[in-house]
């Protein structure tokens, strides 16, 4: 599996802009510090949604998609289709470990959401690993954005699953999460 064409659409400046307009500002010209932008990915207003970053993973495998698939609010998923009149392999001969192209559209906000439940290290591993291949992907265009993909026991600040895998008490988790929290 590999993360390909990482891009981006919508500009830092597009985003200061949106947060000027609502509160009654014109238009700026310079770029936002990094400073500013971690500020408003932490705060996530509403502006960051108009940083999209599209990507497509390679060689993913088919129960993996369907892990990726489910979350839905400000992504948008394009995968291969298993169809017999697609593919002309009938469709109960496919495992579920068939390998797939899944393309995805998905905005800053839609990054921030999905990396809480997908870097947890409860959710399946093959499918964390897909996932922080993207945010290395994203990583490569925007730092501040991939600064602020983490899981969700540092979003939160301490774990809320039902049967935590402990690594919040590790001097590691500890670590991150003062990276985390510094602006």
């Amino acid at each position: 599996m590999k993360v390909v064409d990482m891009r981006t659409k919508g500009t830092w400046r597009e985003v200061a802009d949106a947060a000027r307009t609502t509160v009654g500002m014109e238009k700026g010209e310079r770029e936002p510090s990094s400073s500013w932008k971690k500020k408003m990915l932490l705060a996530e207003h509403s502006p960051i949604r108009k940083l999209l970053f599209c990507w497509k993973w390679v060689d993913l495998p088919y129960w993996c998609s369907v892990h990726l698939v489910r979350h839905k609010i400000g992504i948008e998923h394009w995968i291969k289709s298993q169809r017999s009149d697609r593919t002309g392999i009938p469709r109960e001969e496919l495992p579920q470990g068939a390998l797939v192209t899944h393309e995805c559209e998905a905005n800053a906000q839609a990054l921030i959401t999905i990396s809480r439940k997908r870097l947890c290290r409860q959710a399946s591993p093959e499918t964390r690993l897909a996932w922080t291949a993207v945010v290395e992907a994203v990583k490569s265009v925007d730092e501040a954005v991939a600064s602020v993909c983490v899981p969700d026991c540092i979003y939160r600040g301490a774990c809320h699953e039902m049967k935590p895998c402990r690594w919040n008490e590790t001097d590691d988790y500890n670590r991150l999460l003062e990276k985390y929290q510094l602006r």
